[in-house]
């Protein structure tokens, strides 16, 4: 896994795996992590507009708060919609 060091707005050093993204509906999300041993997941970086500004929820949905990009969950149930 090759992961690519980036800064964050608040100056923080992370680390995106390109080899690890998650379709989005206008871009793939790509695992961010903390460190680049990729031993703890940091967040999601949204390739659509470049930014690390994204909220996952607990079923597993990711949007992004700047473009609108999203990420569906892997399962759903219609009770949560």
């Amino acid at each position: 896994m090759t992961l690519e060091a980036s800064t964050t707005p608040d100056g923080e050093q992370v680390y995106v795996s390109r080899s690890e993204g998650l379709r989005g509906s206008e871009g793939p999300f790509f695992v961010v992590y903390v460190s680049d041993d990729a031993d703890n997941r940091w967040g999601f970086y949204c390739s659509n507009c470049d930014t690390f500004d994204n909220a996952m929820d607990t079923m597993g949905r990711i949007a992004c708060n700047q473009c609108g990009n999203i990420r569906k969950p892997d399962e759903w149930d219609a009770a949560h919609e």
